[in-house]
């Protein structure tokens, strides 16, 4: 009985999502079905696990949101986003339309833009080249999920996503582990985006089909845009400043958080504060690095600025909504939390535990990672539960067989994106919204991508094993 409340706690949040309710209204109350036969009682759950765990996510991840937010809008709103985007669809011109609009997404997401704006900055760039060169439009949110939700979000080495943040805060790395796996995974990443589209492209135009008729907005054009060198300054400095402050060559002249940081609060005793400087190292890091490229970004497009919304609107809004952004990840978080802590869950659990104990930790984080992503329909959110519920384990069994927490830390990176494109997943219905067209339309070249990428971590475990390079 209880695996079934389980079950139809998952299948109940994954339908009420996909029907559009909010995640934050209706997780607590899953969570309480999932729980329902178990023999923990309702209430205890919802507000001892349930928002314990929320606690947890927003204490850890919030600063990240918020700063993150306020970056990309006025990334986006100053003009910079759309000087980028424009210069690099420029310089490669509609016969590499998919590989420019690949890169183009690819650079602003590892710059640090939150993937939604990446999605709205990217795609009238996107419908111009493809119109350009008669691609048809139908390909072009595979196009787009594959730069803005692969390689520069996961894989690219010091990528700001928060995505490649969170393992950060389980094994005490950066973001900058293991560069090696994560420049082999971006070029597989690449390569099977830039290969399928161009290849679906090939045989719908020999087949007759070309763009089609579809009615776009006209884009505004600002009268007198920013100079793309002065807009890539701001992407650059968030990129440069982590690295510094993150230190994760450990270079004897980089710099180094004071391992004693945290002691003045040990008096205090606060519930969730962190264990040592190695598990917010991270935060720190790239929250100093997204508040100083904002001030630069700001300075930069003050013209922009003052000649449109100002710079309180702006700043307000995203501010405002990195809360609804947190909250819906820290709910499906949470919910993941209550399941994996029912005794109904234990047996599979168990069987992720073997396959860690038969196959080793890295293949077992692979498999549980797209599990949870999949069922969560985020990225984000799934790597979380699977990090929480079997993250230890993992770090324990890897450092026992020799493999550098690095190594585990890119390889569960790279494997929350494996099947993440699921029909409900948020990130998607956004994402088709933007490009105006229908899960009929696009869905397929998506799930094939989909299904070639699920393939990537798995090659990065071979690659490291051959190799031995992190």
């Amino acid at each position: 009985m209880e695996a079934i409340c389980i079950a139809l706690a998952l299948v109940g949040l994954m339908y009420l999502a996909y029907r559009g309710w909010s995640i934050i209204l209706i997780a607590p109350f899953m969570a309480g079905l999932a729980a329902l036969a178990s023999t923990f009682d309702i209430l205890p759950v919802y507000t001892e696990l349930y928002m314990t765990r929320l606690a947890e996510y927003v204490k850890t991840y919030y600063p990240v949101f918020l700063f993150g937010a306020v970056f990309a809008k006025l990334m986006e709103k100053g003009g910079l986003a759309s000087s980028i985007a424009a210069k690099i669809v420029d310089v490669l011109g509609e016969k590499r339309a998919v590989l420019a609009v690949l890169l183009g997404c690819g650079v602003l997401t590892y710059g640090g833009l939150s993937v939604f704006v990446v999605a709205f900055v990217m795609y009238p760039f996107g419908a111009v080249v493809f119109k350009r060169a008669d691609i048809p439009k139908r390909l072009l949110p595979a196009t787009l999920w594959m730069g803005i939700f692969s390689f520069a979000m996961v894989a690219l080495p010091g990528t700001p996503q928060i995505q490649n943040i969170i393992p950060s805060s389980y094994f005490e790395t950066s973001t900058w582990a293991a560069p090696g796996i994560g420049l082999f995974a971006s070029f597989l990443f690449l390569l099977i985006g830039w290969g399928w589209v161009n290849f679906r492209a090939k045989r719908l135009k020999a087949a007759g089909e070309g763009y089609g008729n579809h009615i776009e907005e006209d884009s505004q054009q600002q009268k007198n845009p920013i100079p793309w060198y002065l807009a890539l300054l701001p992407l650059v400095l968030v990129i440069v400043l982590n690295v510094l402050l993150s230190n994760p060559f450990h270079w004897s002249w980089g710099y180094q958080w004071e391992a004693d940081s945290l002691d003045a609060f040990a008096p205090f005793k606060l519930k969730l504060i962190a264990a040592g400087v190695g598990k917010v190292s991270a935060i720190w890091s790239i929250s100093v690095a997204l508040i100083i490229s904002s001030l630069v970004a700001a300075f930069i497009g003050r013209k922009t600025f003052k000649n449109g919304p100002g710079f309180l609107s702006p700043i307000n809004y995203s501010a405002l909504s990195s809360g609804t952004a947190v909250l819906n990840v820290a709910s499906g978080y949470a919910f993941g939390c209550v399941l994996v802590a029912m005794p109904g869950f234990q047996p599979v659990t168990q069987f992720l535990i073997g396959l860690a104990d038969s196959f080793g930790p890295l293949l077992s984080a692979v498999i549980t990672t797209n599990i949870m992503c999949g069922i969560t329909g985020s990225a984000s959110g799934g790597l979380t539960i699977a990090l929480s519920a079997l993250g230890s384990q993992w770090a324990q069994m890897a450092t026992a067989a020799g493999i550098p927490l690095e190594v585990l830390h890119r390889i569960v990176a790279v494997a929350s994106i494996g099947i993440d494109p699921v029909p409900h997943a948020g990130a998607l219905v956004t994402l088709l919204a933007i490009c105006g067209l229908t899960h009929k339309e696009s869905y397929f070249d998506i799930i094939v991508c989909l299904g070639l990428k699920f393939l990537v971590p798995f090659a990065c475990i071979i690659f490291y094993m051959l190799t031995g390079i992190a």
